[in-house]
């Protein structure tokens, strides 16, 4: 063999020893410093890192009041590689589930997204003190099995279930927003919880745990040098004032609607009643997917928030925001007369009215709640030509007006699920009616009627706008946030398009339909109210609804009641928005109103009979 061929052999086979060598410290390296799953196989082995949760921070209504609140709880957690050979039976009993549970609830844990069979995963939830006491005991002889402190969310009343919300187990979309999530924790799930999640939650810590060949914790490691404290959320303190929402959840026992009521000066919302609704007391711990399942299939919808999610067609409460635009624009004068002869009628339209003195001036317009005078009033300014140069231009100056008042779009309440109402506009009637239409198609809006629809809290903002004379804050629930602030738009007035001295003409109206019109129920001798009522046509029974605020000089409440299928605004709206209005400006009822009260928490709507 040549000496050339002798020095390629061994080259060649230096060359591949060289790749073997280079492939096995490769891998190794790979397994030991890139590798999680050995990563995690080694350090399971000694370590154990157990996530310390943080204390929810605590809510208060305006008055300090305690709403919710944290109770000790336990998860059992599972690390699935260590616990083979555990007597399930015995554990299932222990736990008092059963065995179809517990192989269920195992797939469950091994089809989670990211799970490792070497890390923690939650086995079962939120035990309280009492279910944990009587296994804990037992707990030793369950291999793989551990226990997690963490607290579960109380709440002390049954009032407020759709604005203070509820906590749930997170799903994979909120893992997917949010990296602070994983498998097993828990979510603000709606209202103040959801929304200020962030603040409510804290931080999370840690501890890492020292364990022996049987896995048997045996301390810190290195006394917790590496361990992280937790971080408490942040407490809350809520603008409502929970003896009000008190009386209004009792006044719409039997009813569907809402309440809402708000202080003008701060936007801050001083009630928010949606009915029916449920107590948020039973929407906590393992039996909230359970109760949430009851009642999602009720047909009255107590999980719909109807303050801010339900939009309706306001009625004549709209009227005000029609006068206003009308003065602003010159179309009318306080002193204009329009004729009403039982209704607004043009050719072969008619818009009907109840009986009042005719021609009649705007205030008293306003207090009679007359059809006629604002169908009039939007007749003539869809038809201006000196102002406008085309019907669709009057509209497009129409709407503006609508929006610089908060309608036609979400206000920004603190609260998720907002909906936005609808203010129609020059496109909308030009795509449906192919461009053929004009003041007399459209006359309907004008009292709050066809496709014009408001959710209460617009209602009771444009209550709140009045109050102010033409400005308002973006209504929110929240007052402070512990060691934060609130976002700046719950501090900044938001000015309307309207000038001031036509708030006065209007707010004159309203105080003359408490005195004369058709809010007299709403009269008291202790302050002066100013209010407007609604009766919103509908395919069944006509709504109920009351807009107001008083006193009238330096206001404290304005306020929006509505109910379903209620009839005239006088026969639910005003009695009971007046009695919110006394319950909050004097701090109780009188003996004679405890009674009016009483009187309206028994009287029911029969739903059945009516076709909604």
């Amino acid at each position: 063999m040549s000496d050339s061929n002798l020095s390629y052999r061994k080259f060649v086979l230096g060359f591949a020893a060289f790749v073997v060598v280079a492939i096995y410290i490769l891998r190794l390296f790979s397994l030991q410093l890139l590798s999680d799953d050995y990563r995690a196989r080694a350090d399971s082995n000694a370590l154990m890192r157990r996530i310390q949760f943080p204390a929810r921070g605590a809510i208060t209504d305006r008055k300090g009041k305690l709403l919710v609140y944290n109770q000790p709880a336990y998860d059992i957690m599972v690390i699935m590689q260590e616990q083979v050979g555990v007597d399930t039976a015995d554990l299932c009993r222990s736990l008092g589930i059963t065995p179809e549970w517990y192989q269920r609830r195992m797939t469950e844990i091994k089809n989670t997204k990211g799970y490792s069979p070497y890390t923690q995963q939650v086995f079962m939830n939120q035990l309280s003190m009492e279910e944990f006491s009587s296994f804990q005991e037992k707990l030793f002889h369950f291999r793989g099995f551990y226990a997690q402190k963490r607290s579960i969310r109380q709440y002390s009343f049954p009032y407020a279930a759709h604005l203070l919300g509820d906590v749930g187990e997170v799903n994979q979309a909120d893992i997917d927003a949010d990296e602070y999530y994983r498998s097993g924790d828990y979510i603000g799930k709606q209202g103040v919880e959801r929304s200020y999640e962030r603040q409510l939650r804290g931080v999370k810590g840690s501890e890492i745990l020292l364990r022996d060949v049987h896995g048997r914790i045996k301390g810190r490691y290195q006394d917790g040098r590496y361990d992280q404290k937790p971080v408490p959320g942040k407490n809350l303190t809520l603008s409502i004032d929970l003896e009000l929402q008190k009386l209004g959840e009792r006044l719409m026992q039997g009813k569907l609607g809402s309440i809402v009521a708000i202080e003008p000066s701060t936007g801050e919302i001083l009630c928010m009643v949606s009915s029916p609704t449920f107590d948020p007391r039973t929407m906590v711990g393992r039996q909230r997917g359970k109760k949430h399942k009851e009642l999602s299939r009720d047909p009255m919808k107590p999980l719909l928030n109807r303050a801010i999610m339900g939009t309706f067609p306001p009625g004549s409460t709209f009227k005000t925001s029609q006068a206003l635009t009308f003065l602003q624009e010159g179309i009318i004068q306080p002193k204009t007369l329009f004729p009403c002869y039982r209704g607004f009628h043009y050719g072969r339209l008619t818009v009907k009215c109840h009986s009042h003195g005719s021609p009649l001036p705007l205030v008293p317009a306003i207090a009679t709640s007359c059809n006629s005078y604002f169908c009039w009033g939007l007749y003539h300014m869809l038809n201006n030509r000196s102002n406008y140069h085309t019907t669709q231009e009057a509209m497009t100056t129409w709407k503006n007006y609508m929006v610089s008042m908060g309608f036609g779009y979400r206000l920004g309440v603190d609260l998720p699920s907002e909906a936005r109402g609808m203010i129609p506009n020059a496109d909308y009637y030009d795509d449906h009616y192919k461009k053929s239409w004009n003041a007399l198609t459209v006359i309907h809006i004008s009292i709050g009627q066809a496709e014009v629809t408001l959710t209460p809290l617009q209602i009771a903002n444009l209550g709140a706008t009045i109050a102010n004379r033409g400005w308002f804050i973006t209504p929110h629930v929240v007052k402070e946030v512990q060691d934060d602030t609130i976002a700046s738009i719950y501090h900044q007035k938001r000015f309307t398009k309207v000038s001031r001295v036509h708030y006065e003409t209007v707010v004159e109206g309203m105080a003359r339909a408490v005195t004369s019109g058709t809010c007299r129920g709403a009269a008291t001798s202790q302050y002066v109210v100013c209010g407007k009522t609604g009766t919103a046509q509908n395919r069944g029974f006509d709504h109920s609804a009351f807009m107001g605020f008083a006193p009238r000089d330096n206001p404290k409440i304005a306020i929006a009641v509505y109910v379903e299928n209620g009839g005239y605004g006088a026969h639910f709206g005003v009695p009971i928005g007046a009695l919110m209005m006394e319950q909050y400006i004097n701090g109780h009822l009188s003996e004679a109103s405890q009674h009016k009260a009483e009187v309206f928490a028994n009287r029911r709507i029969d739903y059945g009979s009516y076709a909604r």
